[in-house]
């Protein structure tokens, strides 16, 4: 891998920690900190299309039935699209108060689209889907 793109991973990296750290302290603002203003996040059940949507979605979550939760992210690949793009999988749940791991009922695989902007790596978009299809 060259340099450039050690550096590209690095900051990836570094953009999905801040925003796992933003989670864990119940921020939806941090969040969604490093989110292209036209982003999009698809989950089960909803569609959020901007990141405005994503932080309104994630400060009522916070409040409600997210409040207290963390994380669990295994990343499973990241690649590069061209020069400005990439995509990271990863294997993730929620940790709700009391659980010390996410059962694998719970696991989603998700796919975060990256592009670089400005010289800054962002999350463009955001997918996920259950690691277990529904009666596995």
């Amino acid at each position: 891998m060259s340099d450039i793109r050690s550096e590209d991973e690095t900051a990836i990296q570094a953009v999905l920690v801040d925003s796992y750290t933003a989670w864990e302290a119940g921020d939806a603002e941090g969040m969604v900190a490093n989110y292209t203003a036209d982003a999009t996040a698809i989950m089960t059940g909803s569609f959020r299309d901007s990141r405005d949507a994503v932080r309104e979605n994630m400060a009522l979550a916070f409040e409600g039935p997210l409040k207290g939760t963390s994380t669990y992210n295994k990343q499973l690949s990241l690649r590069f699209v061209g020069s400005d793009g990439a995509i990271v999988v990863s294997e993730s749940g929620i940790l709700f108060p009391g659980q010390s791991e996410i059962p694998d009922a719970a696991k989603v695989n998700a796919t975060w689209v990256f592009e670089k902007r400005d010289g800054r790596w962002l999350i463009a978009a955001y997918h996920n889907s259950p690691v277990l299809a529904p009666g596995q």
